[in-house]
């Protein structure tokens, strides 16, 4: 039937549509039409389908509640209310009537609607896995992973192998912090299904959330016994033995995971960083090297080798890969701060600035982006532009750090009374600092005593 239909109706079905042609379809074959775009996501053909059906069957209680479906994933919320009105009457009976009518008020924000018209569906004693899985999500919505989690279960005593609810279970579980129950479920769930991967694979993260990471390997490897292609279990494992600082363990198992894979980039990143971690920068190096053969814009990688060429004093290279890793992720405020810092220890000052406005622009409440912003400026002369943007951290910090600066702003551009002003507040603020202040900006060194005598 299956071949039939993916093969035949869908192509006569489409073949019409693009001829403008008229077939005659029966009303069964209609609603396989639909189910079948449906599934397929095509919404488009699936609302073509049903159009045309009830023009040939308009009377078709089964394609009207087809349409009710369609509408509803063509969240056009008022036909289909519309529509779940004129068919109440003669649907009560009908469960994918009653699961519309849950979809609608699950849709438009009202869980427990929804979960009324579920319950309905159940005393019709068809669909019962998908339906107490509808109302255990319409309660976790709810935030109520106690009904949440009695649903969940419920699900799999109509289909035990059902991974969703095995999941969701777990999860509520957790949510009400009932870890020896969580155990349990699990654990008698494997009794009964000692070959299920979803199994071991939620044992093995409910034991490493609860930082028991010797038994997360264990079921890791219960799991990979089942089935050793599972390579995102072989992340799972690592991150175990990188959690108990066995670095070489977890490189180890990475290198199992890379004879499965075809994109290796990430985990010879993730090998760079266990032998970063091991002190082993040499090796970490080779790794976050192999790592960008496989992608060679890879940021994260080179930003890793940037601070492995810093580490053995190659500042050239270290520079060279920081650039290159914020050309590719402009947006990763670290990646700004580094960039910033490799170019201030070179000295190239002017090419830091770039870095530090987008600092204080993205994050204008962290006083140090400011004060590292307005430094540079300074350093280079640019005492109008260190005024310019002295004068908007003021408005998000009021430290007297920046009053010292901007009092040597000033005199420097020769404006001896706003520097007088601007010190006298950075005395109020923090006097301490006066001292430490004079050795860095000589310039408000007679200016403090001028501020100090007219005090007296």
């Amino acid at each position: 039937m299956e071949e039939f239909f993916e093969n035949e109706l869908s192509k006569k079905f489409e073949e019409m549509i693009e001829n403008n042609d008229n077939f005659y379809f029966d009303s069964e074959e209609i609603e396989e039409l639909v189910i079948f775009y449906l599934e397929m996501g095509d919404v488009h053909f699936a609302e073509m389908a049903i159009n045309y059906g009830l023009k040939l069957h308009p009377n078709s209680i089964e394609l009207k509640v087809k349409q009710l479906e369609v509408l509803l994933d063509l969240e056009r919320y008022v036909q289909a209310r519309q529509l779940i009105d004129e068919l109440e009457p003669s649907c009560s009976e009908s469960t994918d009537y009653l699961v519309c009518c849950a979809k609608y008020f699950s849709n438009n924000g009202n869980p427990r609607k929804s979960i009324e018209y579920c319950l309905k569906a159940l005393e019709l004693e068809e669909e019962e896995n998908f339906l107490h899985n509808f109302i255990a999500d319409e309660y976790h919505n709810l935030d109520d992973p106690f009904n949440a989690l009695k649903h969940y279960k419920l699900a799999l005593t109509f289909d035990p192998q059902d991974d969703y609810s095995l999941e969701c279970a777990m999860m509520c579980y957790q949510q009400l912090n009932r870890f020896e129950e969580a155990e349990e479920f699990a654990q008698n769930y494997i009794n009964q299904f000692p070959f299920s991967e979803t199994a071991w694979f939620e044992m093995g993260q409910f034991y490493f959330n609860r930082k028991n990471y010797e038994k997360a390997i264990l079921s890791f490897d219960y799991l990979l016994a089942i089935n050793s292609e599972s390579t995102g279990v072989y992340a799972n494992k690592a991150a175990c033995y990188e959690a108990l600082e066995q670095w070489q363990k977890a490189i180890e198992v990475y290198e199992e995971q890379l004879e499965l894979e075809y994109t290796k980039a990430f985990t010879f990143y993730k090998i760079g960083l266990c032998y970063k971690a091991d002190k082993k920068n040499l090796e970490a190096l080779r790794a976050f090297q192999k790592s960008l053969k496989e992608d060679p814009q890879f940021y994260l990688a080179m930003m890793e080798q940037s601070d492995i060429y810093l580490e053995l004093g190659s500042a050239k290279e270290a520079l060279h890969f920081a650039k290159e890793a914020v050309a590719l992720n402009e947006n990763n405020l670290d990646f700004q701060k580094k960039l910033a810092f490799l170019y201030i220890d070179s000295g190239k000052f002017e090419e830091s600035l770039t870095c530090l406005k987008k600092l204080v622009e993205a994050e204008p409440k962290r006083f140090y982006n400011w004060y590292a912003y307005t430094e540079v400026l300074m350093l280079i002369g640019e005492f109008e532009d260190a005024i310019t943007v002295l004068e908007k951290a003021v408005k998000f910090h009021k430290r007297a750090e920046l009053y010292y600066q901007l009092s040597n702003s000033f005199l420097n551009v020769g404006e001896e009374e706003h520097g007088q002003n601007a010190l006298k507040m950075a005395l109020e603020l923090d006097s301490s600092l006066s001292d430490d202040m004079q050795q860095k900006y000589p310039y408000i060194k007679d200016q403090v005593k001028k501020v100090k005598s007219k005090k007296k």
